[in-house]
């Protein structure tokens, strides 16, 4: 059966790190609504929170996967990219709504197929790359009558890079390896094709800092499907600072450990720091015909941390937990479909800026955009190409 909009009234978190504690304290701060925090190890509760409340959960286990997601009527999966399978089906057989942030491609065809049959929401990808970059991709498409081009570019970026790698962990370690190893989805003349991760190389200047950025994967989500046929060229690469893809591709083709990914992330994780004075930066070009004449637009903003709760969080958390509670909403105020898949180029991207979390975004706004007013405690930075 199919669960009711209005019968969503307590919330599964699967995943306490970083990024699963600030989504369930977003959906605490701005829905009011009951939040189970699962994990392995959940970490300590606090006797005065009576909204997030922590559980040991083992997700191998499918016994207590499904009498977890059995007690609650959606689920928002932050564990790591290669347990989005598992527990897409778990939530499928449960009819329990689901989300989840991966940016694995294989994971999200299964959890496709998966929809095809479910009784309830299935939405991966919600996060910041794929997720609210392909929001904002799908908008930039709609405004043009024929399109052209289409480029998306994304940063997590430390905002203190002094190492070799121009570059600190401010997220998931595992995450960066596997959009830095794997194939990519693009379009080029026309022709939907899988590019190499690390190609692609280019520079350029944003308010006069210098960035780099090349392919990687994962980051468009569905949206060459979507586009298909509809444009000529759209890519997604990833920023960095000057330096960095030369060292990383030493790393991982001089060096071969492209071939040993579990040495790879020992080497990554006993080498390079993880930093929590962080800025993310999206910045998205489309040109094509409009109205008969030759046109391009384009949206950028810089996102940095701020509190949430009374804890201090990094703009990858907020940036990445911001795109899956706003989708997360737009369900609540049925404006989703209440079953089957959907994409992140599905969602109109006015209506999620208008939505409690959009102001987080709030630079991604256009002219006409309808976007809510900028929270005292988002500091997200328009800047100019």
């Amino acid at each position: 059966m199919t669960r009711k909009l209005h019968d969503i009234h307590e919330v599964l978190v699967l995943g306490a790190g970083k990024v699963g504690g600030t989504v369930a304290d977003m959906i605490a701060q701005h829905h009011r609504l009951p939040v189970t925090l699962a994990d392995v190890k959940p970490g300590l509760c606090h006797d005065n929170d009576a909204l997030v409340r922590r559980i040991a959960l083992d997700v191998e286990s499918v016994e207590a996967l499904h009498a977890a997601l059995s007690a609650h009527q959606a689920v928002i999966n932050c564990l790591p990219f290669y347990l989005a399978q598992r527990v897409a089906t778990a939530a499928a057989q449960c009819g329990v709504h689901y989300f989840d942030l991966t940016e694995d491609v294989a994971a999200t065809r299964a959890i496709r197929e998966l929809s095809r049959d479910a009784t309830a929401l299935l939405m991966p990808q919600c996060g910041l790359a794929p997720g609210v970059i392909g929001m904002l991709g799908g908008e930039l498409a709609r405004h043009f009558d024929e399109l052209y081009d289409l480029r998306l570019r994304v940063g997590a970026l430390t905002r203190n890079a002094t190492n070799s790698l121009r570059y600190n962990f401010t997220w998931s370690i595992d995450g960066v390896i596997n959009e830095y190893c794997n194939p990519c989805d693009a379009i080029v003349n026309g022709q939907r094709v899988s590019v190499q991760a690390m190609e692609g190389h280019e520079t350029f200047t944003l308010d006069a800092e210098a960035f780099e950025a090349f392919n990687t994967s994962g980051g468009l989500g569905t949206l060459c499907e979507t586009l298909q046929g509809k444009v000529r060229n759209l890519d997604y690469k990833t920023i960095r600072y000057p330096g960095h893809r030369d060292a990383m591709d030493f790393l991982l083709h001089d060096l071969r450990l492209i071939e040993r990914r579990d040495l790879l992330r020992q080497v990554l994780e006993h080498a390079v720091p993880h930093s929590r004075e962080d800025v993310v930066i999206l910045f998205a070009s489309a040109s094509g015909l409009r109205d008969g004449r030759f046109e391009q637009e384009t949206r950028v903003c810089r996102v940095f941390g701020s509190p949430l709760r009374g804890k201090e969080r990094t703009a990858i958390e907020l940036t990445t937990a911001a795109g899956v509670v706003g989708v997360f909403e737009l369900l609540l105020q049925g404006k989703l479909p209440a079953q089957g898949f959907v994409g992140q180029e599905q969602v109109p991207l006015a209506q999620f800026l208008a939505t409690k979390v959009g102001h987080y975004y709030e630079g991604l706004g256009g002219k006409g955009m309808g976007a809510s007013p900028r929270s005292p405690r988002a500091r997200a930075e328009p800047v100019h190409a």
